[in-house]
């Protein structure tokens, strides 16, 4: 869990604040793609695609096959990184063309984005059994039984999760507080 953490917050937005415009315009500037980026880029789209990679992935089917084969755990790697760009970008977006959304649209979306992903920790943290037979079945590295060890995995999920989007919406409304203070001086 730690490592999905890591790819989603961090390595996610470390990327796209580290992305300069130079280097996404020529995909966001080419006229061929704009509609299908301006679709794909508005906050509902980034994060229902959000959304349903991250708790796709936790389908005990498809995370089991992930711990079981390398090629489809890097596959999941890389689709949560996908997703992770997606969910940051109206927040963090270095492209001209399809910039941030507004300060209060972010707070909005965090908000929605953290109700939306409820379902998919509400499932792992309550569930009575152990979702994942891979884990079940491991040998025992720590103390935990296989069952804490799912429940710390979706208090995680949770917890970093909502820590996370709420640093977010402080950030987006302290923005928006220092822009309308710029816009009252200038008056």
């Amino acid at each position: 869990m730690l490592q999905h953490q890591i790819i989603i917050y961090p390595a996610a937005i470390l990327f796209l604040l580290g992305l300069p415009d130079w280097m996404v315009r020529p995909v966001t500037a080419n006229r061929a793609l704009q509609g299908l980026l301006r679709v794909l880029t508005q906050p509902l789209v980034c994060g229902v695609i959000y959304t349903v990679v991250y708790s796709g992935w936790h389908l005990p089917f498809l995370y089991d096959w992930a711990l079981q084969n390398r090629v489809v755990h890097i596959a999941e790697h890389f689709t949560m990184f996908g997703a992770a760009l997606f969910y940051w970008w109206p927040l963090l977006s270095p492209s001209r063309e399809f910039p941030p959304t507004s300060y209060a649209w972010q707070m909005l979306y965090l908000v929605a984005v953290i109700i939306a992903m409820t379902p998919v920790f509400a499932y792992i943290m309550f569930s009575t059994d152990v979702l994942y037979p891979t884990y079940e079945y491991a040998p025992r590295i720590t103390s935990l039984t296989a069952a804490a060890d799912q429940l710390l995995a979706g208090s995680m999920m949770k917890l970093i999760g909502m820590a996370v989007a709420m640093i977010a919406f402080g950030v987006s409304f302290y923005r928006w507080y220092k822009a309308s203070e710029l816009r009252g001086e200038n008056k």
